[in-house]
């Protein structure tokens, strides 16, 4: 086997006597990657998290909600999280009442409510817009980059899910009532695949 590199790849060529195989892994793809990795967003507590510091990772971004019917997704996305995060998955909940009003408590009442219904780990960030004029800078390139059905970027409701992949690439966007466990085999064949 040997291995080549460039400033965007890797690339492994795998030689037998009857073919070759290559196999090509991105390392950095263009303007998707380096723009997914150029957010900062602002944690609950007034700290920051650099989204370029999850490079390599998969990451599920999901705006959340505490007094919705989908709301129960809590324990899907945790299931998720305890048995991919050590492999390599980070999830990230945004808060956000714009839709019927289903996140009004402050952060620090998410939190709460997040930890001792659902036992929530893994990072919650400060409540935020999804849509509209004053949207997190984030969502706007998310919905403009992966638009949902009919080409409408609008989020519709909560937890909706934009899957990111270990070069900040948006891999899929599932509408709000796909479950978590509808995507576990997406993420651990995204997971599979660092692995080559």
């Amino acid at each position: 086997m040997a291995m080549f590199r460039s400033a965007s790849s890797v690339v492994l060529r795998t030689f037998t006597p009857q073919s070759s195989l290559v196999i090509t892994r991105s390392l950095a793809t263009g303007s998707m990657a380096s723009k997914f990795y150029s957010f900062t967003i602002d944690k609950p507590k007034g700290e920051k998290l650099a989204l370029k510091d999850l490079q390599g990772k998969v990451v599920l971004v999901v705006n959340v909600a505490s007094k919705c019917g989908l709301t129960p997704q809590y324990k899907g996305l945790q299931s998720l999280y305890d048995k991919y995060h050590d492999k390599g998955l980070e999830i990230l909940g945004f808060p956000c009442n714009q839709f019927g009003g289903q996140e009004p408590g402050t952060d620090a009442e998410i939190a709460e409510f997040c930890d001792l219904n659902y036992k929530v780990s893994f990072p919650l960030m400060k409540k935020v817009d999804v849509n509209g004029e004053n949207a997190h800078e984030l969502y706007k390139w998310l919905k403009h980059e992966k638009p949902g059905l009919l080409s409408i970027e609008a989020i519709k409701w909560n937890f909706e899910k934009f899957l990111i992949d270990q070069n900040g690439n948006i891999v899929h966007r599932y509408a709000p009532t796909t479950g978590p466990d509808s995507i576990e085999s997406e993420i651990a064949k995204l997971l599979d695949s660092s692995k080559l």
